[in-house]
């Protein structure tokens, strides 16, 4: 894995955003429904981990000395990631890529406090005018996306639930990997919220099946750069950077997705003014958050 090669938790950060920022377009070219979407993007993602086991086999004996308890947390945690999935992927439907991305990852307004209160994670001036401008970014952007249409509005709702959601797996995945290894955190969570997902189908009657053959190597390439190199990498960091400074740092996924939107030509969405002012106000958001007292 890649950071078997890169040791640099920042390095691995900054790439894994990248790496999530396309999960937006995958998800968009695909015309499967949106819970088919999910669960095979899980599904595939759990299958190379398991691979990866079956390689690295002292990950077994790790698993099997979990506690309970960790168990039990983790199984939690992935609820959170079937909900955010589930309700950020269905949102795309419905509204911009632009909004959807943004208010998906306007979840700073979370976890930085509760980061504060529950892991004692201090912040420097800077730290804090990081996260305003972060917030404020992402509210221009809304702003200059935000549509009062009963569809987008539903679209918009649930990105924003989606984004909850992802802020309680974030503090989640910052907790449990203090004690474990980013492949038993990934194979637990990842394996929880792909069986959910697979009920979650039965109960809305979503096919098991593709809509086409070209969406499995849609899923496929959402396993690999969105789930192995984006979510994966992302919890990997997490051991190492603060809670508040990784929900941060997600902010920057919004404009890589917009960037791509606006590239990719079968789905042209330009962004707007909005789009790029609230980006330069995220990318300044980033950088002050992440500095640290010297």
């Amino acid at each position: 894995m890649v950071f078997c090669i890169v040791k640099n938790p920042s390095i691995i950060l900054a790439f894994s955003i990248v790496s999530v920022s396309f999960a937006a377009i995958f998800i968009v070219t695909a015309e499967s429904p949106p819970l088919t979407i999910a669960f095979y993007r899980l599904l595939f993602t759990v299958i190379f981990i398991i691979l990866f086991f079956l390689i690295k086999k002292g990950y077994w004996h790790e698993l099997c000395r979990l506690a309970r308890s960790q168990i039990l947390v983790m199984m939690g945690i992935g609820v959170l990631l079937s909900a955010h999935f589930a309700l950020w992927i269905t949102s795309l439907t419905q509204t911009s890529i632009a909004s959807s991305v943004i208010l998906v990852t306007a979840h700073p307004f979370l976890v930085a406090p509760l980061a504060y209160y529950f892991f004692h994670e201090k912040f420097q001036a800077l730290n804090i005018l990081g996260i305003f401008l972060s917030v404020c970014g992402v509210g221009i952007l809304v702003f200059g996306n935000y549509s009062l249409s009963s569809m987008t509005l539903e679209g918009n709702i649930m990105a924003l639930l989606g984004g909850v959601a992802a802020g309680g797996y974030i503090l989640g995945g910052r907790k449990m990997r203090t004690s474990v290894s980013t492949p038993c955190y990934a194979l637990v969570v990842y394996g929880v919220a792909c069986v959910i997902l697979f009920f979650l189908c039965l109960v809305f009657k979503s096919p098991l099946q593709a809509s086409r053959t070209q969406d499995y190597l849609i899923f496929f390439l959402l396993a690999i750069v969105s789930g192995l190199l984006g979510h994966t990498l992302y919890n990997w960091s997490l051991k190492y950077i603060p809670a508040s400074i990784a929900s941060v740092a997600l902010l920057g996924e919004p404009l890589g997705s917009s960037v791509l939107a606006m590239m990719v030509p079968w789905i042209n969405q330009t962004p707007t003014l909005y789009t790029l002012f609230g980006g330069i106000f995220i990318f300044f958001g980033i950088y002050y958050t992440s500095q640290k007292k010297k």
